[in-house]
């Protein structure tokens, strides 16, 4: 099992998460603006998790049906990618978890927190 950050991180890209990894699994991407998990290189270890302000990352057995592409999405993406370790600011217009939620909802989609998210 690996972790995968969903679509929530696209065009915010809050990088927490990546300050935190022991493993320094996370790879920052252009196309589209986001940060993505090698799945080879994540143990699991659920530190990233709570770090994320927008609740973008996953364990892969509690991802939620409307971004069930992005473990794909992962895997593929993490190669175009430069490594990143350090917590730097987030793109201009982040969103916040509560606009995050409105969009989904707005959408007609229902999706679970992540477990281990405060």
């Amino acid at each position: 099992m690996t972790h995968v950050v969903t679509g929530r991180c696209v065009d915010c890209r809050y990088t927490d998460c990546a300050a935190v990894c022991p493993v320094d699994c996370f790879y920052e991407v252009q196309d589209p603006r986001m940060l993505v998990i090698d799945p080879e290189t994540c143990i699991d270890c659920e530190l990233c998790v709570p770090e994320c302000p927008i609740n973008a990352i996953y364990p892969e057995d509690e991802l939620p049906e409307p971004y069930s592409e992005w473990l794909e999405k992962n895997a593929e993406l993490f190669g175009d990618g430069e490594p990143i370790s350090e917590k730097r600011d987030a793109l201009d217009g982040a969103k916040t978890l509560e606009e995050l939620q409105a969009d989904e909802k707005s959408r007609g989609w229902e999706v679970d927190e992540p477990s281990k998210a405060f």
